[in-house]
């Protein structure tokens, strides 16, 4: 039956079915599914597994670092394995930008997973998927919690290096920029302290954490000189120190606990309980990190829906680094 023959309100039915039916099919996460590779590569999710479990046993902070790859891919064009990219004669990529240049890694563990991949099920499982399964399987490593991953995502064929810096929010963001940036993202202010909780592994360099130690009052006071002992005023910009000192190398909720205490390393990690709309968020999961991790698989899932490539966009790339 033609529209234009049916009355007022069957026409409205017919638009708003047709417009849902337009939103569905361009909502590319809609096709993402955890048995995505359930017949062409029965192997993936355990072989996965043994690459992170193999590298986070002779480096506890790849955990880490695999997990934060993984955010700052979502957040730059989506979870398309774009960040793994190197640089070509035809872009230069997301590696060298501020956010990401000589802070993110973990690529070779990524590529080795891959390779191994290749062995069991050539040309099927893209990059993007097995960095998104290898963030969830460090999270597990690490004692943290586990959850059912969506797959089918397809690789990038490019990336863009000027696309990273108004994508990742800085280590001195204020509350504000941090929800502005996660909700162009489709991320909730619950997402967003949720998410930050990975804070509670890992390790941050005293170039991003000098100013805070020695300028900034929202901070207690014994932690700020212990931390002053390894990142002077001038030089060491390079040295680390963990962002949970307490546990660094468990995923718990003690990274909220610190913030109760000011006792963030990061800006960006203590404006989130300083007297704004996110501290009784803070105040939940330290008190309560059953809702903590609740909270952060689902944010996690939500993070790895934004903007998949699916379907017959992009490609599954034979090597992680390049383009076929």
């Amino acid at each position: 039956m033609a529209i234009a023959s049916l009355s007022r309100p069957n026409k409205m039915v017919v638009a708003l079915a047709l417009a849902l039916f337009v939103v569905f099919m361009g909502n590319s996460s809609a096709h993402l599914s955890p048995d995505f590779y359930y017949k062409s590569c029965p192997k993936l999710l355990s072989t996965v597994r043994a690459g992170v479990l193999s590298a986070v046993a002779k480096e506890p902070r790849m955990g880490a670092s695999l997990l934060r790859l993984h955010f700052h891919d979502c957040f730059v064009n989506g979870c398309d394995g774009s960040i793994l990219l190197e640089d070509t004669p035809t872009f230069t990529g997301e590696q060298t930008a501020a956010p990401n240049n000589r802070s993110v890694r973990g690529f070779n563990v990524i590529e080795s997973i891959k390779k191994n991949v290749e062995k069991v099920c050539p040309g099927v499982v893209s990059c993007a998927d097995i960095l998104t399964l290898s963030a969830r399987d460090s999270v597990v490593a690490l004692g943290g919690p586990s959850w059912k991953v969506k797959l089918g995502r397809r690789d990038s064929k490019t990336a863009s290096f000027s696309d990273v810096v108004g994508a990742i929010p800085p280590p001195t963001s204020t509350l504000n920029t941090l929800i502005n940036r996660f909700n162009t993202k489709g991320l909730s202010p619950r997402d967003l302290v949720a998410l930050s909780g990975a804070h509670t592994i890992g390790q941050a360099r005293c170039l991003f954490f000098k100013n805070r130690i020695y300028n900034e009052t929202n901070i207690d006071e014994s932690f700020a000189k212990e931390r002053q002992r390894n990142c002077p005023r001038n030089g060491g910009d390079d040295n680390r120190a963990p962002l949970d000192f307490r546990t660094p190398k468990l995923f718990d909720n003690y990274y909220y606990k610190n913030l109760l205490e000011k006792k963030a390393l990061l800006r960006s990690d203590q404006v989130l309980h300083d007297g704004g709309s996110t501290d009784s968020l803070v105040e939940l999961y330290g008190d309560d990190s059953d809702a903590f991790e609740s909270d952060f698989v689902t944010a996690m899932i939500k993070m790895g829906d934004i903007q998949p490539l699916t379907g017959s966009q992009g490609q599954i790339r034979k090597v992680c680094s390049r383009p076929n």
